[in-house]
């Protein structure tokens, strides 16, 4: 019965997410929508506030007739390629309006594998978004205009295009294969029916436990999946529009910036194909832990110019796989929220190995935020940190107040590699 309730846990806590992913487009809407005016503000190019209004309210509408108010049409390939068409000439139009829409463009990414069957197609709906993000990423249609900026739009175009057809040609493999496993299970169900005529109930118990668990993997790699594009995609995109920026700020500096950027964009690629892969991020294949973390403090410090150290306590001693990409992920994504949040002007980070447990400590000096008004479901960085972490059974703390710095603190079992025994 305890199996049984946890299965039905998971399942439950599965059709929450998904609930809570379906909402997902309409926050980026509205976000996008709410700092139109601070983009303004800052020069940021757009269209007349009437016509982004409109284009707001149709797009919104839309996505909610095809999919919130009629459910049923998410199986009905026909009328979703409609939506989707639709759908992205809608996108287009609203980074037309304004560059700032970028942050709702990425969400047609969601609607590929419900409008699509086939590899192609799904790589050319894929593609077709990627275009959008790559025009938003560079500042909107105007700037594509200016001929200076065609080199800073095809790096973006070309890895917003890499990147979305990687990971969409591994969704439709993972899809395939499940549909085959499916049908292994369905053929199996059978054939223990027709042996066993007695035992109906049973078999059909044990196959609606195999469906579950296969829901339950398929599950578990989108969410690996979406937490390596936000670990790999965004934070690449966010250094490279940093040094794309910068280069544009400082013109006796582009040089080295546009480098920067370009060394951003290949080790963003590869990190994406090892994604793929499913294998080891690259600085834990050629280094151990503290060495890598190390690597990944300094590089960051560069790039950013703010001053960040590594302390390790402890003697060290390698790790289950899993638990050291775990660490090594957390810390990256810790420091990519310090550079995008915290105004920060020093970083600290502390490895430290016990008897049981490892632990990582990330702390700066930055503005800090109120967590009770911040709550984790909020920031998806916080949240795919968290799920992580969770996933090899460690757990993980946010301490921070307003002005006063924040600190993060993952926890995991010291598991060494006999342990794969």
């Amino acid at each position: 019965m305890s199996d049984m309730s946890e299965v039905a846990r998971l399942d439950s806590s599965r059709r929450r997410l998904d609930r809570w992913l379906r909402w997902v487009p309409y926050v980026a809407l509205a976000w996008s929508t709410a700092i139109v005016p601070i983009g303004a503000a800052l020069d940021v190019a757009h269209q007349p506030y009437p016509i982004i209004a409109g284009l707001v309210v149709f797009t919104t509408g839309w996505m909610l007739w095809w999919t919130a108010l009629h459910p049923q049409w998410e199986h009905d390939h026909r009328r979703m390629t409609i939506f989707y068409v639709v759908l992205i000439a809608l996108i287009y139009l609203l980074v037309w309006c304004s560059p700032l829409f970028g942050f709702f463009a990425w969400t047609g990414y969601l609607f590929t594998g419900y409008a699509f069957r086939g590899r192609l197609s799904r790589l050319a709906g894929a593609t077709s978004v990627a275009v959008a993000n790559a025009i938003a990423q560079i500042g909107g249609f105007p700037v594509i205009a200016h001929p200076g900026a065609w080199g800073y739009f095809a790096v973006l175009l070309v890895f917003n295009v890499v990147i979305a057809g990687s990971m969409t040609m591994l969704t439709t493999m993972t899809d395939e294969q499940s549909a085959k496993r499916v049908e292994m299970i369905h053929q199996l169900a059978e054939t223990n029916a027709k042996l066993a005529a007695a035992l109906k109930e049973n078999a059909g118990l044990h196959a609606q436990l195999l469906v579950q668990a296969r829901e339950a993997g398929v599950h578990d790699e989108r969410q690996r999946m979406a937490g390596e594009i936000h670990d790999v995609l965004a934070q690449g995109l966010t250094g490279i529009v940093t040094q794309l920026e910068a280069a544009s700020a400082v013109p006796g500096a582009w040089e080295r910036h546009v480098e920067a950027a370009r060394k951003l964009a290949r080790e963003s690629l590869a990190e994406a194909r090892r994604s793929v892969q499913a294998l080891r991020p690259q600085p834990l294949d050629a280094a151990a832990l503290p060495d890598a973390l190390d690597e990944v403090v300094s590089t960051w410090s560069g790039l950013h110019e703010v001053t960040a150290s590594l302390i390790t306590t402890g003697a060290p001693r390698p790790l289950l796989p899993e638990i050291e990409t775990t660490l090594l992920r957390t810390a990256q994504e810790a420091l990519a929220n310090v550079a995008r949040h915290a105004q920060a002007t020093r970083v600290f980070l502390t490895l430290s190995y016990m008897e049981d447990v490892v632990t990582l400590d990330v702390r700066d000096d930055g503005v800090g935020f109120d967590p009770s008004a911040s709550p984790d479901a909020s920031s998806y960085g916080l949240s795919a940190m968290r799920e992580r972490v969770l996933r090899v059974a460690g757990t993980l703390a946010v301490e921070s107040e307003p002005g006063a710095g924040t600190a993060v603190s993952a926890c995991v079992p010291a598991l060494g590699l006999g342990a794969a025994a």
